[in-house]
C-alpha cells in the first residue's frame, strides 16, 4: 500500500470518526451516518490496498 493512499485511508477514517461524534452530539442521525459511511468507505480502502500489497509479494 503506499503511503499517500494510507495516509488518504486514515484521514477519511479520522474524518468520519469526527462526523460520527458530532452527529451524537447535536442529535443529527443525518451526520451520525454519514460519519459512518466514511468510516467504512476508509476500511474498504484500507482491505483493497493491503490485498494489493499481498499480491506484490506474492509476485515479487
Amino acid at each position: 500500500m503506499s503511503t499517500e493512499d494510507r495516509v488518504d485511508a486514515t484521514m477519511k477514517n479520522l474524518e468520519g470518526k469526527a462526523q460520527e461524534m458530532v452527529g451524537e452530539v447535536t442529535g443529527d442521525p443525518e451526520d451520525k451516518a454519514e460519519g459512518k459511511m466514511k468510516q467504512a468507505k476508509a476500511e474498504a480502502q484500507h482491505s483493497v490496498e493491503d490485498a494489493k500489497d499481498k499480491v506484490k509479494k506474492a509476485i515479487d
